[in-house]
């Protein structure tokens, strides 16, 4: 964080500073929720840097697309970063009562779509709420994919392979380096660790394939790829909006025509 900037200055931008009047005015039959993390990045990234991309992600959408963007969930699944200082994490179960409940609450309102913004590669369990979805009368999509992020890297030049930039690596530091440069802490330039070779990471955890907690080039990393990154992917969402903004209007007619008989 530089020295002319706050806490607040930056935080402030991941969080919605909409008005329920607002809100109502919009009247978005989708939402948008990040979902990150809270686990180490090495010495030059921030502990909150999952939540701060998939915020960032999240904004971009929020301003290109009709959307509700809501405030992100900011502690989820790092267990295979618990060797390091200040890595915090809840359950699989209960990251998937939190997105549940959020999706229900939703419903009831009459926001008949939920839109997971993922910036945390570990929330495997998203991958069950989205596919359980199907039959509960929510319609739900997780974002972005593997082919977004394959499109995105394409077009931001990206260098390093997408196995090889596991954590902190190229992706992640220019994403930052573009959005919120004031959080990136010196020392990326050198911090570059590659480990390939790592089939038994979740039994074994990141410890034993990196000191740092770092896996990527992050020397690499640049601001103008992370400007083309999150650029690809507000673009890459319009495929999803169109998917589950037709079922979400379906939703919201059908809760009108109950309500009025």
């Amino acid at each position: 964080m530089s020295d002319s900037e706050t806490p607040d200055q930056w935080a402030s931008g991941l969080l919605p500073p909409t008005t329920t009047e607002e809100v109502r005015a919009l009247g978005a039959g989708v939402a948008v929720l990040p979902i990150g993390s809270f686990e180490q990045h090495g010495a030059y990234l921030p502990l909150v840097t999952d939540t701060v991309i998939a915020c960032t992600i999240a904004r971009e959408i929020a301003a290109a697309y009709p959307v509700q963007l809501l405030p992100p969930v900011t502690v989820s699944c790092s267990h295979e970063h618990a060797d390091w200082p200040g890595t915090v994490s809840i359950s699989a179960a209960t990251l998937y009562s939190v997105v549940r409940d959020i999706a229900g609450s939703l419903r009831r309102s009459g926001v008949g779509s939920l839109i997971l913004v993922n910036g945390h590669g570990g929330n495997y369990v998203l991958r069950n709420i989205v596919q359980e979805s199907a039959g509960t009368g929510t319609r739900m999509a997780l974002f972005p994919g593997s082919a977004d992020w394959d499109t995105a890297r394409t077009r931001a030049g990206v260098q390093t392979p997408s196995y090889s930039d596991m954590h902190g690596g190229e992706v992640e530091t220019s994403i930052l380096l573009h959005a919120h440069p004031e959080l990136v802490r010196p020392g990326y330039e050198t911090s570059d660790c590659l480990a390939d070779d790592r089939k038994h990471l979740l039994t074994l955890g990141m410890a034993e394939y990196t000191e740092s907690g770092v896996i990527g080039r992050p020397s690499l990393a640049s601001a103008a790829k992370g400007k083309e990154l999150l650029a690809a992917l507000t673009e890459s969402f319009a495929e999803y909006l169109s998917l589950v903004g037709e079922r979400a209007g379906e939703q919201v007619g059908e809760r009108q025509e109950t309500e009025t008989r």
